[in-house]
């Protein structure tokens, strides 16, 4: 009897099967953080009077089975009351079933450009996949794999911002050109508050730089005029206790276009 079941698992592969929507579990590895209700419902609305015209994809996990892509279409599904959802049963690793989840969502553009990142940075951790192998998979150049992965370096706070006021990705690439969160955030309220596009962005962020680097260059010129003054106030001590000791020694200051010039002077005869 176990080998007939296993004989009719094998032939379900590959193969569109109806399969309770109470036996389907999450994918472990669904990319999507949020799934808007007006999107599901609209979905919902189009399967009630056409059906599922694609099947869900899953494979199995023990007595259940494990979503692998479909996630909309299966919520949707609910929401119309279906008992059963037509569905493809694939035998793969943790692995490509993690890469074929993000795929779909990618291909059908279901994910916000953070939900991406994660995903990807996700292949290469815990999957061990390297970033030329993640291009390849996702059919994107290494380049721009890269540039999705600096995405995370801004918090939490700040994609939530990015997305609650629905900035684009190139927003959120041109704010890493700041190095302090705060600074970040603080310039974001400008962004949200004026409503600037990319090019206005752009250009704040440009005039920020510019006076922050100034500020950089004045406090290090600012230190240096400090070294100075220190330098010059030891030599004027320096001569006032020769002179104290009875050497007759003095300091001229001499002010030139370009620079200014000390000259001490010591005796070398001293009168006894």
């Amino acid at each position: 009897m176990s080998g007939f079941l296993n004989l009719t698992k094998e032939k379900q592969l590959n193969k569109v099967v109806e399969i309770e929507i109470s036996k389907i579990i999450p994918n472990r590895n669904q990319p999507r953080s949020a799934f808007g209700d007006d999107d599901i419902s609209a979905l919902a609305e189009s399967i009630a009077q056409n059906g599922i015209l694609q099947p869900l994809s899953v494979r199995r996990h023990g007595d259940s089975y494990e979503l692998i892509a479909g996630e909309r279409r299966l919520r949707a599904a609910r929401v119309c009351g279906f008992r059963s959802v037509p569905c493809i049963i694939h035998d793969i690793s943790d692995r490509h079933s993690a890469v074929l989840a993000l795929v779909e969502n990618i291909q059908r553009q279901d994910l916000s450009f953070f939900d991406e990142a994660a995903a990807i940075e996700k292949l290469i951790t815990h999957y061990g996949m390297t970033q030329e192998e993640a291009a390849s998979k996702l059919g994107k150049a290494q380049s721009t794999i890269a540039n999705k992965l600096r995405l995370l370096r801004l918090s939490d706070d700040e994609r939530k911002i990015i997305m609650d006021n629905g900035l684009s990705e190139r927003h959120a690439r041109a704010l890493l050109r700041i190095g302090s969160s705060a600074d970040r955030l603080e310039l974001l309220q400008k962004i949200v508050t004026n409503k600037l596009n990319v090019e206005r962005t752009e250009h704040l962020i440009d005039e920020f730089i510019g006076i922050q680097h100034e500020k950089n260059s004045y406090k290090k010129r600012s230190r240096v005029f400090q070294n100075v003054k220190m330098f010059v106030n030891t030599i004027n001590k320096a001569v006032e206790t020769m002179q104290a000791a009875g050497i007759s020694a003095d300091s001229r200051k001499i002010q030139n276009e370009d620079y200014i010039e000390y000259r001490v002077r010591i005796p070398i005869h001293t009168a006894k």
